[in-house]
């Protein structure tokens, strides 16, 4: 029985040993393995033990300085969903005091490649901000870069709203010209706000931290509606200009351009409250010790944030320094190897939702004055039209928008990461199909309000899905020393998307029949079949999710794979005799 016994341990312990080195071998999170030798228990070493530092910031309890940080951080985010969709609210404004045609049938409308140049200028620009900013933080430091971002998107938030002259010509190309440099500054607030919020956050309630300066998004997409809302309502009362049909001139008061001015120079406040704040907050410790191997600094940074004493750890920032293995480059085959099919997976899934997102978004008005929710323009003045626009878009952002981003908030350590992102692609594919395929039986009279709630619902699953995932984990998977700049090819990927749908539904939308396009534009495929194709778009971004890890629960260094000691299990002399 003793003899039974025995060989039983035995085996037991070979299989634990088989198992626990097959985890520590290939699962990033393992701290170790077992391996029988010899009638022995060797343990095996896969991490070195983790900075001092870098522990208390994982451990930390949620304090003042987390909120204060997603405070500074969000109201980023908030300026930035400000300007990117406030022009949405002001283009048919635009069209009627610019390109106004005596005679016409309907108001002014800008021409299809102004239109697409107003949309679309920011989200290029924010799309080099993105890679150029995401590649500086990485090399100068997340705090230096943070200030420059801020003050480009205070500048040219004013700079939006003058104009050179007042010919189409000259006003045009004076809000594209920096409007261009508004998103370039807009898109550098993207890899450094997820990355400073990542490396400042405890591991317990990481996402719903990053996901907490998402969400600030919501409440500029919400702000920008009830400033348009304020402006043209106080227009209207004053000068009560009558309908387009009723008097086509006169529907448009000169004072009109000043709507435009202010609904966009108003960006610039809520950026210029946060600058100051923004210039106290000290350089993150993993930047400071793991890319500028300066523990002492990072130390003392960390120990006035946490208010604890923390030990500098100088030895072992200079063994971090000295191991060669984990300083591969970018375009290393090591990077390929081991972050290859992540990179691959968050550019592809936020490419692929931004399309849908923005397409939404930037035009939602045109979708809604196709159903007849918004009235036609001929029955409106300019200013009551941007009211009406306004209304939609606010109601659309109260509902659905704003709400989807803080479930997120509230779920996002609980449920992970993946379930999130999965489950809000599926919705959103769900959603879309069920409008398009029965369009007809939503266009009636009777059957608006019904549209307009399951439209509402895929901008909730949107935010409460993979509009916040795909910023989420590019700021938690990629090393240190890449982070910011993998998160910004992330990001930048998003915005190709964003591009694609600002400018392909501008086309797409429009009718099929020749007759009812809007003044020169060709014919489209129609909003119906515009929004098949948003749907399939969603679907492919539920498949590429499979390639994205879940990133819940873990250090930055575990999911990096920067802490661990050899790239393969190395035998220590601790043994434990059987």
């Amino acid at each position: 029985m003793e003899q039974s016994n025995t060989y039983s341990l035995t085996y037991l312990l070979h299989f634990l040993s088989l198992q626990h080195t097959l985890l520590a071998r290939y699962l990033p999170s393992s701290q170790g393995g077992l391996v029988l030798e010899e009638g022995s228990i060797v343990l095996v070493a896969m991490a070195r033990e983790q900075l001092q530092v870098l522990n208390a910031l994982d451990l930390a309890k949620t304090q003042l300085y987390h909120f204060t940080a997603i405070v500074i951080a969000g109201m980023g985010f908030f300026t930035d969903a400000y300007d990117l969709f406030a022009i949405s609210l002001v283009t048919k404004l635009l069209g009627r005091i610019y390109y106004h045609k005596d005679g016409a049938p309907k108001p002014g409308t800008l021409p299809p490649g102004v239109a697409s140049s107003v949309t679309g200028v920011a989200l290029v620009g924010t799309l080099c901000g993105q890679l150029f900013f995401g590649w500086l933080g990485d090399k100068m430091g997340r705090k230096k870069v943070y200030g420059m971002t801020l003050a480009i998107m205070v500048i040219c938030s004013l700079a939006s709203g003058l104009s050179f002259g007042n010919e189409p010509q000259g006003v045009m190309a004076t809000l594209c010209f920096f409007r261009f440099w508004l998103g370039f500054g807009i898109g550098g607030d993207y890899p450094l706000s997820a990355t400073i919020m990542s490396e400042y956050a405890n591991k317990k309630t990481r996402g719903a931290f990053i996901a907490a300066v998402f969400a600030m998004q919501g409440f500029g997409i919400l702000a920008s509606g009830v400033v348009a809302l304020i402006v043209s309502a106080s227009f209207d009362h004053a000068f009560n200009a009558p309908s387009y049909a009723t008097d086509p001139i006169g529907s448009t008061v000169p004072q009109a351009d000043y709507i435009w001015r202010i609904i966009l120079m108003f960006g610039a406040i809520p950026a210029a409250l946060t600058y100051y704040w923004r210039m106290k907050m000290p350089e993150t410790a993993r930047y400071t010790a793991l890319v500028a191997k300066n523990a002492k600094q990072a130390a003392q940074d960390m120990a006035k944030v946490l208010q604890v004493e923390i030990e500098a750890d100088e030895q072992k920032v200079e063994k971090i320094a000295q191991d060669t293995r984990n300083s591969f480059g970018l375009f290393s085959k090591q990077f390929l190897r081991r972050h290859g099919l992540h990179l691959l997976g968050t550019t592809s899934t936020w490419f692929l939702l931004d399309i849908a997102f923005y397409s939404q978004n930037l035009f939602q008005k045109d979708v809604f004055t196709a159903i007849g929710w918004i009235p036609a323009a001929s029955k409106m003045s300019a200013t009551g039209e941007v009211f009406k626009v306004a209304k939609a878009q606010t109601l659309i952002a109260l509902c659905s928008t704003v709400p989807g981003y803080w479930f997120t908030v509230l779920f996002i350590d609980i449920i992970g990461r993946f379930a999130i992102q999965l489950m809000g692609f599926f919705f959103m594919t769900v959603f879309m199909f069920a409008l398009a395929i029965p369009y007809h039986h939503w266009t009636l009279h009777d059957n608006r309000l019904g549209f307009i709630v399951m439209y509402s619902l895929t901008f909730f699953f949107a935010n409460f899905g993979p509009n916040a995932t795909t910023f989420v984990v590019p700021a938690e998977i990629f090393p240190a020393r890449l982070r910011s700049t993998c998160h910004g090819i992330s990001a930048a990927a998003g915005k190709a998307g964003a591009i694609v749908g600002a400018y392909g539904f501008l086309y797409a939308s429009q009718s099929t029949d020749p007759a009812k396009t809007d003044h020169g534009y060709p014919p489209g495929i129609g909003i119906k079949n515009s929004l098949i194709v948003l749907g399939v778009i969603n679907f492919l971004g539920m498949v590429f999710t499979f390639l994205v890890p879940e990133p819940n629960g873990k250090s930055l260094e575990e999911l990096s794979g920067e802490n661990e000691e050899d790239a393969e299990p190395t035998l220590t002399n601790r043994t434990v005799p059987v």
